[in-house]
């Protein structure tokens, strides 16, 4: 039978009910609880409500309806995977380029979580059907570190630190162009573009975009082109991708939001890098890093454009 959990509003709020349910139910990121909103599993005094901006008024009766769990179909894959840190609790991998995280349409084979239900004992009911651990991602083409939980304790506290900001994920990518500015933050909300759906764009909060913020540094000026650092403090959907089509310096190789110039290499894809990875230990609380050495790929490119200076 699916959960139910009841609330009764006792002191009058003007939170949104996405953040306020985030509140109460402690162990819920704001994605999961968004699905529920969406997928008309919260009730307020009997009503369903679909809108994670509606407003609580004092003494309003809210439900909460748990689904039941259904079981997972996927088939384990012997799929080799590059293991930069593992204990009992998490594991973080070196994704990389064409390896898609999740199933979804027209990739139900081949992908990290088939790898990880092979590699993992009991990874099958943590965190959903087709995401089984899986606390953040990279794009199928962007390589490097990615943490997933191996316990249900370990993917709240990784997910809480990605929302508290205190897991800090640092990437490496070459772009066209060189900024003026050594280093510098681009702030400026992402959402679904407004014609191409497939894509992201900066996109007005008021409009429906999320807050992005995106540090950057120049590490290298290669001619033309840069070596940048960019950590995150956000992570939306292609952040990086799109702050720096934003900045007039798209990754070189991004076939999505690139100049579409060719530079003479052949890349399968952007050349951006999830470089390092720093998380406190869900359980032991201590300091995890881990590094993920960049692909060849991205070291030939960086080669190539050293020799034409």
């Amino acid at each position: 039978m699916p959960q139910k959990i009841d609330f009764i509003v006792e002191n009058a709020t003007s939170e949104r009910l996405d953040r306020w349910l985030v509140e109460h139910l402690n162990d819920f990121s704001r994605s999961r609880i968004q699905t529920l909103l969406q997928d008309g599993h919260v009730r307020i005094n009997g009503e369903v409500c679909t809108h994670r901006t509606g407003k609580l008024q004092l003494g309003d009766q809210v439900r909460v309806t748990l689904p039941k769990t259904e079981p997972l179909n996927l088939e384990p894959e012997d799929i080799p995977l590059d293991i930069l840190f593992e204990d009992e609790h998490l594991i973080i991998i070196n994704k990389p380029v064409g390896m898609v995280i999740h199933p979804s349409p027209g990739h139900r084979t081949g992908t990290l979580v088939h790898a990880l239900l092979h590699h993992c004992e009991n990874l099958s009911g943590i965190g959903g059907i087709e995401r089984p651990g899986i606390v953040h991602r990279l794009d199928r083409d962007t390589t490097g570190a990615l943490m997933v939980a191996k316990t249900d304790i370990a993917l709240r506290h990784l997910q809480q630190q990605l929302r508290e900001k205190t897991a800090r994920r640092e990437y490496l990518g070459v772009v066209f162009g060189s900024s003026q500015e050594e280093s510098g933050v681009v702030d400026a909300p992402i959402g679904r573009h407004p014609i191409d759906r497939k894509k992201q764009a900066i996109v007005p909060e008021d409009k429906g975009g999320r807050a992005a913020v995106t540090y950057w540094k120049i590490l290298e000026r290669l001619s033309n082109y840069s070596l940048m650092h960019f950590q995150l403090e956000t992570g939306r959907t292609h952040q990086i991708r799109v702050h720096c089509q934003s900045m007039g310096n798209p990754i070189v190789g991004d076939p999505v939001y690139g100049s579409g110039r060719s530079i003479g290499v052949n890349l399968p894809g952007q050349a951006l890098h999830a470089w390092r990875l720093s998380l406190i230990h869900p359980v032991s609380g201590e300091s995890v890093v881990a590094i993920a050495p960049t692909p060849d790929r991205f070291d030939k490119l960086l080669a190539f454009l050293r020799q034409r200076q």
